[in-house]
Order: structure tokens, then sequence, then C-alpha cells
């Protein structure tokens, strides 16, 4: 009975921070439940749960990216740059997606290929995408979007545009996650690659697969970052990396690879989300913020290493009781 206790308040612990921090916060503040304050915090959640969603794949892989937030500014500058020239959101949407995927290809070439560390590979493009954006823009930001920003400020009926996109996006990805083959096999790639290789798994092409979709989702991002702004900034989303990586880790995917869901991310990126809202409502310093927000970072990771720690032992345990037992059969 303890133990089915302990396994759901385990699973389900997530979801029930989640609504704690929901009932602090609409005491904190009064303007935390009003419609308009709601509204501003689901299109900044947009952002930040498909940038979550990518770094969620890739660490439960047993990779990262930290090229985020640049890769974000670069392929959205450059779409807002394309729609002024030709008016053609179709055209906007497929250079945002296609700067993002050839970015994610150069980092998994690196990390693939030549087994450069993912921490390295993506910091490398960190730079380099930044670069790019500025070195395109001049260092100036693109005014004057026009009909651009409906993808992130429009809304269809009561509900956001971004909100509707991410709400599709969602079913996607859970789908891929939970019944295809790249979705099992990340899974075991991140507890063992050798292992997972010797069953038979392509490593490389998931890899390469993790990226590619995750350069998908930043493309969207970065075109919903611009619009939302109603500006293309080059340098915009510093930083974004991070807001991915934390609410990932928050909503229980494991740093050393191998767990991660997408409903848990989605819990970690409201709980960020609401965390920073709050915060903005009561006038909580925004270095102070920084500060918190690296604290639930370092925190999160630390429990994870615990809590992993805790079951090996226990594992081992199990074991060496079962390998006793045997023992003594035989000795009977």
């Amino acid at each position: 009975m303890k133990q089915k206790k302990s396994y759901y308040l385990q699973k389900f612990s997530i979801y029930i921070v989640l609504v704690i921090l929901f009932i602090v916060c609409s005491f904190i503040s009064p303007y935390f439940l009003q419609y308009s304050n709601l509204i501003n915090v689901s299109r900044q959640l947009c952002v930040g749960i498909l940038i979550a969603y990518g770094e969620m794949l890739l660490i439960v892989s047993g990779f990262l990216d930290l090229s985020v937030g640049s890769v974000l500014a670069l392929s959205g500058v450059l779409s807002v740059s394309v729609f002024k020239s030709t008016g053609s959101m179709a055209a906007a949407f497929a250079v945002a997606i296609a700067v993002a995927v050839v970015c994610n290809l150069i980092n998994a070439v690196f990390v693939a290929n030549f087994n450069v560390p993912a921490f390295i590979a993506t910091l490398g493009m960190q730079q380099a995408a930044r670069g790019i954006a500025l070195y395109y823009t001049g260092g100036q930001n693109i005014l004057q979007l026009g009909d651009y920003v409906k993808i992130g400020q429009g809304m269809v009926g009561p509900i956001p545009i971004p909100v509707i996109l991410i709400i599709l996006i969602t079913i996607v990805i859970w789908y891929i996650v939970n019944n295809t083959r790249y979705g099992r096999g990340i899974y075991a790639i991140g507890g063992s690659r050798s292992a997972a290789e010797a069953s038979g798994i392509n490593s490389k092409k998931s890899i390469y697969t993790s990226y590619i979709i995750n350069g998908i989702l930043v493309g969207i991002a970065g075109m919903i970052f611009m619009a939302r702004n109603n500006a293309g900034l080059p340098n915009g989303a510093i930083g974004y990396e991070m807001t991915g990586l934390t609410a990932a880790i928050v909503g229980g995917t494991s740093f050393t690879g191998g767990i991660g869901t997408v409903s848990g991310t989605i819990a970690g990126a409201f709980i960020i989300g609401f965390l920073e809202n709050v915060m903005n409502l009561i006038g909580v310093n925004s270095y102070i913020q920084q500060v918190i927000e690296g604290t639930i970072i370092v925190l999160a990771v630390a429990f994870d290493v615990v809590s992993k720690s805790k079951k090996s032992q226990k594992v081992i345990i199990v074991k060496e009781e079962k390998d006793d037992s045997e023992k003594k059969q035989k000795v009977k």
C-alpha cells in the first residue's frame, strides 16, 4: 500500500505542484486571474513550450541544445525579412523552419558523426547563429511587420492563434514520442547508446531526427516570438535555451537521459511561466528572477541525480538479496 502511494505521489507530484502554485499565485496577486493576464501568460508560454519540447527530446536521447536562443533569433529575423519583401506568410514560414533545421543539422553532424559533445557543438552554433543574425540586420531591429504580427498576437474567437498552434503541435509530439519507433528508440539511446545500438537501433538516425524536430519547433517559436514583439530582434531570445531546459527538467526529464514525458514538460513550462508572471506582477527585480530560475535548475538536477542514485541502490540491494536466496536454496 505504501509503495502504491509512493508511486502515485512520484508520478503526479509535478501536477500537484502546478495546481498548488496556481492557487498560491492567485492569492499573491489580484491581477493573476484576470482574463487579460491569463491570455498574456498563454501567449508568453507558447515559445517556452516549443523550446521545451525540443530540449526534452534531445535530453531524453542524452543530448541538449544550447543554441536555441540564437537560432530562434536568426530564423525569426530572416522570416520577418522575407515577409516584408514578399508579403507571403507561407514563404516566411518556410524560411523560418528551413534556417532553424539547417542550423540543427549542422549540430547533428558534429554530434552524431564526429562525436563532438553536444554541449560544445551547440555552444559554437549559439555564437555563430547570433553573429549571422546581427551581421544580416546590421545590429538593427526590423520594424513595421504588418500582418506578420497575427501569428503571435491574433485571435480565433477567444483563443490566441499561438495557443491553437501549441495544441496541434502537442498532439503531434505526443504521438511521435509514444507511438513511433523513433519515440521508443530515444529512450533506449538515452538509457545506454551502446546497448541501444546492439539491439538494432540506428542511433545516428535518431540523433538527426531529434535535431531536425528541434529545428522545426525552434523555427515556429522564432516566428511567434518576433510576431509577439512586433519586431525582428537579432538580439532577442537571449537565454531562452535555459528557459527550455528548465521547463523540461522541472517537468521530470532526467538530465542523464532516458526519462521524460510530454505532459510533464508542459507542466514544467507552466510552472516556470506562472512563477515568472507572478514575480513580474508583484515587482520582483529581474536580476533576482534570474537567480531564482538558476536555483530551480540546480535543485531540479540535484533532485534527479539523488532520486536516480536511490533507485539504483535499491536495485542493487534487491539483486543481492535475490542472489543470497538463490545461494541458500542451492546449499539446501
